[in-house]
């Protein structure tokens, strides 16, 4: 019997339907980060850092848009690395390093990028660690260099709209796993413990995840934008708005 290869690009399609049920939205945020990155970049290849990048979604995307680009992918999973490592080519370094210390900056093999990018990772923050990390970033990127984070980030102005259009999501979502379309986040991780390549990773998962802080910091845009400003970037705005989620932006 031939030994088990372990097929990366059916995980990562998995793992793009397991996501895109939480994210409707997904390709589009995605799509505004690129966006950003040919902005700042004005036609050189951009250096990025895929920030808590887990399987490489960004990563994928930003060296699809721009075949010249690099790549570094930061991430303290070990299966979700190990299906990103398995993934992507050589132009994209991988990284294993914990955003809940400033250590993590000193694995980086540079701290001059373009962007830095992150979706739907940092709301496992607290908040007094994710008002450090800001000013950690901005210390990663060169003169003029762009940080987004695309996450749940309530309008201010529209909280009760906000939380209908995310309960119609919920709603859907609900349905699709009740009628076997995608698989849920629960779901999914019990078909990873079925593979025998990642399952054997799941416990080092564990203990990885073992002190993970238990809820999640979601506040308004506006809190995100005055933690810019005051991490010292010179630039903070909006650069995306989904329904429950938004994209903000600092520049360096």
């Amino acid at each position: 019997m031939s030994p088990y290869i372990l097929d990366a690009s059916a995980w990562q399609e998995s793992w793009d339907r397991q996501q895109e049920a939480y994210l409707p939205d997904r390709e589009e945020r995605f799509a505004a980060l690129l966006e950003v990155v040919d902005a700042v970049t004005d036609g050189r290849p951009p250096r990025v850092l895929d920030l808590a990048g887990g399987t490489g979604s960004i990563s994928l995307r930003v060296l699809r848009r721009f075949p010249d680009a690099t790549t570094t992918l930061l991430d303290v999973d070990p299966v979700l690395l190990h299906i990103a490592g398995a993934t992507l080519d050589d132009r994209a370094t991988v990284v294993t390093a914990n955003l809940r210390t400033p250590q993590w900056l000193a694995a980086l093999p540079h701290r001059e990028f373009d962007a830095v990018l992150t979706a739907t990772a940092l709301h496992w923050l607290p908040a007094d660690r994710l008002t450090d990390l800001y000013g950690e970033i901005r210390s990663a990127l060169r003169p003029g260099g762009v940080f987004v984070n695309a996450d749940h980030m309530p309008d201010d102005g529209l909280p009760g709209l906000s939380a209908r259009l995310g309960d119609r999501s919920d709603a859907r979502r609900r349905a699709r796993y009740a009628a076997g379309a995608v698989l849920s986040w629960e779901d999914w991780w019990e078909h990873v413990g079925g593979d025998p390549v990642l399952g054997p990773l799941l416990p080092e998962r564990k203990k990885v995840f073992a002190e993970r802080h238990a809820t999640e910091f979601a506040p308004p845009v506006s809190w995100h934008l005055d933690t810019l400003r005051a991490a010292g970037y010179a630039e903070a705005g909006l650069v995306w708005r989904g329904a429950r989620d938004a994209a903000v932006a600092g520049v360096a």
